[in-house]
């Protein structure tokens, strides 16, 4: 008599059917969303970020197949490989499939499966996503230094969009109030925020130096990165390693800088040389104080 699969083997088996087919992945993804009977309205909607955030790393070509031609990335497809795994192996086991998970983020996932709140949700994908920074800094270490930078710049996004649903006080200061609805992955402003759309070009790999795609990003999104989580980036990442339970997250930051597969001595591109008067004006009204 043949042995059931477990939820983790049935999910293994999706990947395995999608690897070297971004637009399958993507399908893939949609599907997690939709629960084991098809029909998943409570968690449909924070699918939208989810999509976003992917679509963004499937039209730059990080997610093609390694012989392609150019190749996509390692270091990419292995942390979409985690999140589809995650995903897959989560709804899997909500709809009877069994055997030991995989790893400590499932039950996140199945947290926000029994209750899909904001909240719930940030926790089972950022914890899917730390988890795979952490397991694959070999990989990174091989990607170009613009692309190690942006690297940090969509970690740093997606913890402090975490952040500013869950720890609101902490996230934006006096103007806690708008967290809720600035960082609710069911709302179209959080998947913009977190695609870096805005900022790199939708190809890979990168060739110009960091400072030139600086300069590409729109005020708005430079003076939120510099004057809003900047200052309070070393407590987002402390927040977050005990929100996810994950204490190596406090190794990919050291004085407030970022330093995943970056060095703490090219720390001078977190910082900006001069603020103007509108980015301090901001910096001080989304203060914590």
């Amino acid at each position: 008599m043949s042995r059931e699969m477990t939820a983790a083997e049935w999910a293994a088996a999706q990947l395995e059917l999608v690897h070297d087919d971004p637009p399958r992945r993507l399908l893939l993804l949609a599907r997690t969303y939709r629960g084991p009977l098809g029909r998943a309205p409570r968690h449909l909607p924070f699918r939208r970020a989810a999509m976003s955030f992917m679509r963004w790393q499937a039209e730059r070509g990080v997610l093609g197949p390694l012989d392609g031609d150019p190749p996509g990335s390692r270091w990419w497809r292995a942390v979409n490989d985690r999140l589809l795994l995650d995903g897959c192996e989560a709804m899997a086991r909500s709809g009877g499939l069994r055997g030991e998970p995989s790893s400590p983020t499932i039950g996140l996932w199945m947290s926000f499966i029994a209750k899909p709140t904001a909240r719930s949700w940030y926790r089972a994908h950022n914890a899917s996503v730390v988890s795979a920074y952490l397991e694959n800094r070999d990989l990174a270490e091989l990607e170009s230094r613009p692309e190690r930078f942006f690297l940090n710049v969509a970690l740093l996004r997606v913890l402090y969009a975490h952040a500013l649903v869950a720890a609101p006080r902490l996230a934006l200061g006096r103007f806690a109030v708008l967290g809720g609805i600035l960082g609710d992955p069911r709302l179209g402003m959080a998947g913009a925020f977190l695609s870096l759309r805005r900022v790199l070009p939708d190809r890979y790999p990168l060739e110009a130096n960091v400072e030139v795609y600086l300069e590409r990003e729109n005020n708005l999104g430079r003076m939120l990165d510099y004057c809003v989580i900047g200052p309070r980036l070393q407590a987002v990442y402390d927040w977050s390693a005990r929100e996810l339970g994950i204490a190596g997250l406090r190794d990919l930051v050291r004085d407030g800088s970022p330093i995943y597969a970056w060095p703490y001595s090219d720390r001078h591109v977190w910082a900006k040389a001069r603020e103007s008067l509108p980015e301090r004006v901001l910096r001080l009204a989304t203060s914590a104080r």
